[in-house]
Parts: structure tokens; C-alpha cells; sequence
């Protein structure tokens, strides 16, 4: 019996670099894990759709389907897109089991990619030495979330031992660009930020502009198709290939 098709199901952008980058990190989960079908699937803006997916699945012979949404905070679409994706596959094929798990979460082990890339940046702009961190994320409606991204930042930044703030692309203040301002109004002139998205697109865009406005010196690119990332996607997997076998 072969093991469950992974599908890793991102929201979707208009912006064609988020799906090349979704993609690009699916070929690292299929490099990690060679034996199994991984396939990328969006819920909107992007193809191929999940219902287009899982039909091809079922057309394959796979009755099981590991579904990782590739989410970094367990807010609406977590919430209510990605089960209403589930039902409705479930829906249309008889016998098809179908598990989606956990999104990815904000792993600690992000701020190590987080690093990574902040100092191709830093390099790039030819800054060596830093007063402040601003850890730039989407932003949600949920409280819960943006609490989530702030407690990640305070572990950023203790690491780093400088003052850092959340700021967010939307929904919740303050912007990136207000975190750095605020910080200059406190006499810091060398502030990076970190992009804590998963793909490059529109809010990651206007998330960096907002912050080089104010006066950032430097702005990382987003996680993209990383092996930690790749392999927390296999980590949420394997949880959910355990759910799938009959008790």
C-alpha cells in the first residue's frame, strides 16, 4: 500500500513569484522525501486548485490525501478556508480519506532562516552592526495571531539581544513602517526588518517599502523554499499519516 499523497496547499497570489516559490518548496519536500507524492495546490488566485489536485489524485489510485496548509498562524483561512476545501473534496469522492493538519506554524527554528536571509541583506546594503529589529508579518483580524508573531519577535530579538517589535502588513497595527519610525524617534538609526512571510507578493511588497520609507536599512526576503520549511512541512506530514491509520 503506498503511502498518502502529501498536498501542500498554500492560499494563492496574484503575484507570480508567491506560486514559483510554493513550488520551489515543494521540489525541496519531493528532494527530502523522494518516495512520496507531493504535490503544491492554492485555494484561490493561483493554479493548479486543490479540487483540481485531488481529482488528479483520485485518478492516480490514491484514496488518502495529507493536506499541510502552508500558513504561518492559525487564523481565518486555517480556520475555515482550508476545512471547507477538506469537506468539499471529501465530498465529491467516495472512499477518499482526506486529513489536513496543523498549519506550520511559527517554529522557532524559523528565526534561524529568518537569520539567513537577513544577512544577504545586510550584506547587500553593507551594514554590519544593528540597534533595533522590526519582525514584519501579514497581519489578521485575530488577536490571537498578531500575539503569536509579537511573542515570536520578543524571541528574535533576545536572541539578537536588541529591542524588537511585530509590525504587521495589515489588519493590525503598527505597521513597518511606524515600528521603524517609532524607533528612530528613540535615537536608533540602524534597524533591519525581518520578512516573516512565507512567499514574496503584494503585503511582503508593501510591507518592505513602508519600512525602507521610514528609514530600515535593510529588509530580508521572505522564508521561501527553505529545508527547515521544507522540512516542517514533513513534520506536519507525518502527523498526519499517523491520524489516517484505522484504530
Amino acid at each position: 500500500m503506498s503511502a498518502p499523497a502529501l498536498v501542500a496547499l498554500a492560499h494563492g497570489s496574484r503575484d507570480a513569484r508567491s506560486a514559483e516559490t510554493i513550488k520551489a518548496l515543494v521540489r525541496e519536500v519531493r528532494g527530502l522525501r523522494p518516495d512520496l507524492r507531493v504535490e503544491p495546490a492554492f485555494l484561490d488566485l493561483a493554479k493548479p486548485s486543490f479540487p483540481t489536485v485531488v481529482d488528479r489524485l483520485v485518478r492516480a489510485g490514491y484514496d488518502e490525501i495529507v493536506v499541510v496548509p502552508l500558513l504561518l498562524n492559525r487564523a481565518y483561512h486555517a480556520r475555515v478556508d482550508v476545512p471547507q476545501a477538506v469537506a468539499d473534496a471529501t465530498g465529491r469522492h467516495r472512499g477518499l480519506r482526506v486529513r489536513a493538519t496543523d498549519v506550520l506554524g511559527l517554529q522557532p527554528v524559523f528565526l534561524e532562516v529568518l537569520d539567513r536571509r537577513l544577512r544577504v541583506a545586510l550584506r547587500q546594503a553593507r551594514v554590519r552592526e544593528l540597534d533595533a529589529l522590526v519582525l514584519a508579518a501579514a497581519g489578521s483580524s485575530d488577536h490571537l495571531a498578531n500575539q503569536a508573531v509579537a511573542r515570536l519577535a520578543r524571541l528574535w530579538g533576545s536572541t539578537h539581544r536588541l529591542p524588537t517589535v511585530a509590525a504587521y502588513a495589515s489588519a493590525a497595527p503598527p505597521a513597518t513602517g511606524e515600528a521603524v519610525r517609532q524607533f528612530r524617534t528613540e535615537g536608533r538609526r540602524h534597524i533591519a526588518v525581518g520578512s516573516l512571510f512565507l512567499a514574496p507578493g503584494t503585503l511582503p511588497d508593501r510591507a518592505a517599502e513602508l519600512a525602507l520609507e521610514a528609514g530600515a536599512v535593510a529588509v530580508s526576503e521572505p522564508l521561501g523554499a527553505d529545508p527547515e520549511v521544507a522540512r516542517t512541512i514533513l513534520a506536519r506530514y507525518a502527523v498526519g499519516a499517523v491520524e489516517l491509520v484505522p484504530v
